[in-house]
């Protein structure tokens, strides 16, 4: 979404947009003159948005609707890009939210994405893996998908500040660990990264686990890491700002992302760009996004992925060779590029 905002007015001065502002965000979003602004109570992506926007936001004059998270608003009567990031709301929900209370999630989602994939004019999509999905899923010919491939900001990159995590959690500076990064969610398959963990470095102490996750559970990992005696090397900070982010990337032995299903996989990027060696799996959209440049693992494979972990740590000149391949490969991803590419579809669809 920053990455449109930012860069759509300049790359389109010809264009006029309107940004939907969510009341929380302090200021406008562009100062560009060819933006305006209209601040949104309802949520995004929450049910007034999906049924009812075009009767709480004006749309007169406008010629073309983006919707940049995979749910189109129902009624609108003109164009529309919907991008689709994946879809395992629709073919694996029980990826996306295992539990029972998650039907709710489940109906409301998967109802909203057959809409959008039926009814957008264009559909983007953030890989190649992720368009197969959806032209498998046969509700979307190929020729309405296109690719927007995702970028890495700029702050992503090597640093020599040590990450101030380790401080608060008892670990020195020079302390060895496995990062994980992701949401906490059944597709990121955070128990059996712990679980290769505990296969890999049983008899290493000294080396550690920080696992990163957004919308943390303190309950659900915690008894897993207790049954394997854990408590002490795997650590769960919560939540942390960009900056010490980075710098947990940047003194990492590697990136461990052994995800069942990704659209893209940000992480992945952010590492590479941060200088990170890349464990990923060798499915879905990680492959094509880490092009040749991290270890390919079956993320189902405890015995796979455990050995890919010794490989890094015990290999220095390995570990160096997958850093440099990384931060070539990040070089590849580019934010405005990704603006560019969604440019081209609204004056595809504008002309159209």
């Amino acid at each position: 979404m920053r990455a449109l905002v930012d860069n759509l007015p300049t790359l389109a001065s010809e264009l006029r947009f309107l940004f939907l502002k969510n009341p929380r965000f302090p200021g406008r979003l562009s100062d560009a003159p060819n933006v305006q602004e209209i601040t949104v109570k309802a949520a995004a992506n929450g049910p007034a948005t999906a049924w009812w926007l075009p009767r709480i936001v004006d749309l007169s004059g406008i010629d073309l609707y983006h919707s940049p998270a995979n749910i189109l608003p129902r009624g609108l009567d003109i164009p529309s890009v919907t991008t689709v990031h994946d879809i395992m709301w629709l073919n694996q929900p029980h990826w996306c939210n295992s539990h029972v209370a998650g039907i709710v999630d489940r109906l409301f989602y998967s109802s909203g994405l057959r809409h959008a994939l039926r009814r957008s004019t264009a559909i983007a999509t953030v890989s190649e893996a992720s368009k197969a999905e959806i032209v498998r899923h046969d509700l979307a010919p190929a020729d309405r998908v296109h690719v927007t491939r995702n970028g890495v900001a700029t702050q992503f990159r090597p640093t020599s500040k040590g990450p101030s995590t380790l401080q608060h959690l008892g670990l020195g500076p020079d302390a060895r660990y496995i990062l994980t990064v992701g949401q906490n969610a059944p597709y990121k398959n955070h128990p059996v990264a712990i679980h290769a963990f505990h296969q890999a470095f049983a008899d290493r102490p000294d080396i550690h686990m920080i696992l990163i996750q957004r919308r943390q559970s303190a309950n659900t990992l915690r008894p897993l890491i207790t049954k394997l005696g854990l408590t002490d090397r795997v650590h769960t900070p919560g939540t942390i700002d960009a900056e010490e982010l980075i710098a947990l990337y940047g003194s990492a032995q590697a990136l461990l992302h052994p995800s069942l299903c990704e659209g893209f996989g940000n992480p992945l990027v952010e590492a590479m760009a941060c200088g990170c060696p890349v464990i990923t799996s060798d499915r879905s959209a990680m492959p094509e996004v880490t092009g040749g440049a991290a270890l390919l693992v079956d993320p189902e494979d405890c015995g796979s992925i455990a050995t890919a972990l010794r490989s890094i740590v015990n290999q220095p000149d390995k570990a160096a060779a997958m850093k440099a391949a990384g931060l070539e490969r990040a070089k590849a991803f580019d934010w405005r590029e990704f603006a560019n590419a969604n440019l081209a579809i609204y004056r595809n669809v504008l002309e159209g």
